[in-house]
């Protein structure tokens, strides 16, 4: 078995590992630094709702973006406490988490429903749970039209600012970044995760947690492509633009246009592809 240890880089988040490396005919040894991938436990009232593969690190942040986005909580006015989980002798169990919910969130349909099941979440996957567009449109309606308007010039810089701030990405290579960005073009909070999902309820989690929920008048850039569990997240965050690098896939599209968010992709250096509700962007 390879021999794995932490590095002290960011020894929750990254470890160094001993690989051979070929260069043409070449063997050599030297060593690589990988993104640390852990499950998390997210509990509900003391009963296990979620498994996460996740890179740690923003914890909370995670388990709270997560319960908004599946629709079990409606915001932070719901929790009661969140803490870390105990075993049965009271010591913290690593990697666990517990939510308690006040007692009027948990009369609520939505957060009775999650007992029911239990959700997997793999770092490539996002929600588990609903994935009817017209169900979450009658939970979460469209967003209202706005006068938020944001200048081409200001999304080409997006991708730039955001590599910037990438930490772990830029030793690992093997992170996704979610950034939220004023109309302005300024990187207001990022999170790096091995999901682009988890990335973006942390940063859900990190707007329930501070008071600044919704944001319906901030920018969202994920790195890689953009899927309808993305919209889904962002739908229920009331974020009216959201931009990535590469493709949407056609579910994505079709819940932008319905949600009344404007969807990007393809932004490469000074091009990009407005796929719904163009009326944002200007010269």
């Amino acid at each position: 078995m390879a021999d794995f240890w932490r590095s002290e880089l960011d020894p929750e988040r990254v470890m160094r590992l001993p690989v051979t490396h070929w260069q043409e005919n070449t063997p050599g040894q030297r060593e690589e630094l990988l993104t640390v991938e852990e499950p998390f436990e997210i509990r509900l009232n003391g009963q296990s709702l979620a498994m996460i593969m996740r890179t740690p690190g923003n914890d909370v942040e995670l388990a709270l973006g997560f319960l908004l986005s599946e629709g079990i909580i409606r915001g932070y006015q719901d929790i009661d406490a969140i803490e870390i989980a105990t075993d049965e002798d009271g010591l913290p169990l690593p990697n666990v988490v517990n939510v308690s919910l006040k007692t009027e969130a948990t009369s609520s349909p939505a957060s009775s429903a999650p007992f029911q099941r239990h959700f997997a979440v793999s770092a490539s996957c996002g929600l588990c749970g609903k994935n009817s567009i017209s169900d979450l449109l009658f939970s979460a309606p469209p967003l209202e039209p706005d006068q938020i308007h944001v200048s081409a010039s200001t999304i080409y810089k997006l991708p730039t600012l955001l590599r910037s701030r990438q930490d772990v990405f830029e030793h690992t290579g093997g992170l996704h970044a979610a950034g939220l960005f004023t109309t302005e073009g300024e990187l207001a909070l990022l999170r790096e995760d091995v999901g682009r999902h988890n990335a973006v309820d942390k940063l859900v989690g990190h707007g329930l947690l501070h008071g600044q929920f919704p944001f319906t008048t901030s920018i969202l850039m994920v790195s890689g492509r953009t899927s309808f569990e993305i919209l889904q997240k962002a739908l229920l965050a009331r974020i009216p633009c959201v931009v990535a690098i590469s493709a949407p896939s056609s579910m994505a599209v079709e819940l932008a246009e319905r949600g009344g968010i404007t969807l990007i992709g393809f932004l490469r250096s000074r091009s990009m592809n407005v796929y719904t509700h163009p009326e944002r962007i200007v010269r």
